[in-house]
C-alpha cells in the first residue's frame, strides 16, 4: 500500500559523525511531516536499528568504522530491504562508493556539504526533502522492484565487458520481441535523468550495439567528479565509447557523451562536425547540468532528426527543452511510472502529451533501437 501523503515519514540516520548526525537531523525535521526516529553510529548498529525501529528510509554514511556503509546496506537490502540514501564526499573515491551502492540498491545519495544547514541550499534542500517523501510514497514498490532485480540477475549473470567480437552485429537487441522498425530519422540521442538515474543509465547503455550510427548526449543531475566516475563504468560495461564531456568535442557514432557535474552541455553544429560546449552559462539554472538546456541546443541544432529520453527524476527538469524538441518534430522515449525510481520528470513529460514511447526501463534501449 503506498505511503498517505500525510503520514509521518520515520526515518533512521546513521553516521559515525556526531555533528553530520545532527545536521542531518536538522535539516530532515525542517519538514513536520519527517521525524528522525533514531540514530546510529555505525553500520552494524545502523543494521540492528533497522530491524528494531522499522524505518520508512535511512541515511547511510559511506566511510564508517567496525561496519562501513557499503557492507551495512548489502546486509539491509538482503535481509531488510528499506528505501536507503548514501550520504557521499564530493570525492572521486566517494563517487565511486556511491555508484557501488546505487548498484546494491541504495535509491540516491545525498552530498556531505547538502547535510549542512546554509541559506544558499533551500531551494535544493527543499527538493531533497519532497523527493525524499516522494519515494517514501513509493517504497513498496521500488522494493518489490528491488527484488525481482536481484532474481533476474541470479538468472542472467554478470553484465558482459568490451571483450567483444571485432565485428558487431547488425542494430537488435535478440532477446527483446522485435517490432517493425521505425520510419523516422533520428541524428542524435539526447538523454536527461536525475534521482535513480545512474542505474537507469545502466539499464539501457550497454545494450546499445557498437555500430549505433549515431551519438549521444546526456544531462544526468549530479556533482562534479561523479560524472566521470559515472562515464567510466558505463564505458567498463558497454560497446559502445562513453566519456565525460569535453568543451569542443566533436560528437560521433557510437559515442556517448554525459555532461560534467556542475556545468551544461550544449550541442552546437558547425558544418558537418557536431561539437558539444561545455559552459557554466546560464548560471541561474536550479542544475548544472540542466537537462533544458541541453534539450533545448539539441532541438535547436537537430530539430525533427532529435530523439529525446526522459528518464526518472524528481520535479520537470527537461519540460521545456522536450516541448521545443516535440515542436521542431523530433520524438520522445519517457520511462514508465513503474519503473522509475522517482516519476517526477517523465510525468511532465506524459501529462504534457509529448511522450511518443512510454516503456519501462529494461526496453527502453529496444526503443531506441527499433529507429535504426
Amino acid at each position: 500500500m503506498p505511503v498517505s501523503d500525510n503520514k509521518e515519514i520515520r526515518i533512521l540516520v546513521v553516521d559515525d559523525s556526531a555533528f553530520m548526525r545532527k545536521a542531518i537531523t536538522i535539516m530532515l525535521e525542517s519538514d513536520p511531516q519527517i521525524k528522525v526516529i533514531g540514530t546510529a553510529r555505525d553500520g552494524a548498529e545502523g543494521l540492528e536499528k533497522v530491524q528494531l525501529l522499522k524505518p520508512d528510509l535511512v541515511t547511510m554514511d559511506i566511510e564508517m568504522p567496525r561496519m562501513d556503509g557499503l557492507t551495512a546496506l548489502r546486509e539491509i537490502m538482503q535481509k531488510h530491504p528499506v528505501p536507503v540514501m548514501m550520504v557521499s564526499s564530493i570525492t572521486t573515491e566517494g563517487a565511486r562508493a556511491t555508484l557501488d551502492a546505487l548498484e546494491l540498491g541504495a535509491v540516491d545519495f545525498i552530498p556531505k556539504q547538502m547535510s549542512y544547514v546554509s541559506l544558499d541550499i533551500v531551494k535544493i534542500k527543499d527538493e531533497l526533502l519532497n523527493k525524499i517523501k516522494d519515494i517514501v510514497r513509493r517504497k513498496h514498490l521500488l522494493m518489490s522492484r528491488f527484488r525481482q532485480r536481484q532474481f533476474d540477475s541470479l538468472k542472467t549473470g554478470p553484465v558482459s565487458t568490451k571483450e567483444k567480437p571485432a565485428e558487431s552485429p547488425p542494430v537488435e537487441i535478440s532477446s527483446l520481441p522485435v517490432v517493425k522498425k521505425r520510419q523516422h530519422i533520428v541524428n542524435i540521442i539526447a538523454i536527461g535523468s536525475s534521482t535513480g538515474g545512474p542505474p537507469a543509465l545502466q539499464s539501457i547503455i550497454p545494450k546499445l550495439p557498437r555500430n549505433l550510427p549515431v551519438g549521444i548526449v546526456i544531462a544526468q543531475h549530479m556533482p562534479p567528479m561523479f560524472t566521470k566516475s559515472l562515464a567510466d563504468r558505463l564505458d567498463s560495461l558497454s560497446e559502445v565509447t562513453v566519456r565525460e564531456a569535453e568543451n569542443g568535442q566533436v560528437l560521433e557514432p557510437g559515442l556517448v557523451l554525459i555532461a560534467p557535474g556542475g556545468k551544461h552541455l550544449l550541442v552546437k553544429r558547425r558544418g558537418t562536425r557536431p561539437q558539444v560546449v561545455v559552459t557554466t552559462y546560464p548560471e541561474d539554472t536550479l542544475y548544472h547540468p540542466c537537462v533544458d538546456v541541453m534539450m533545448n541546443s539539441v532541438a535547436d541544432a537537430y530539430g525533427r532528426s532529435t530523439m529525446g529520453v526522459i528518464l526518472t527524476g524528481m520535479g520537470s527538469n527537461g519540460l521545456e527543452g522536450l516541448a521545443l524538441l516535440k515542436k521542431r518534430g523530433g520524438v520522445i522515449i519517457a520511462q514508465n511510472e513503474a519503473t522509475c525510481v522517482v516519476y517526477g520528470m517523465p510525468r511532465a513529460i506524459i501529462e504534457a502529451k509529448l511522450a511518443d514511447h512510454i516503456a519501462p526501463i529494461d526496453r527502453i534501449a529496444h526503443e531506441i533501437i527499433s529507429y535504426f
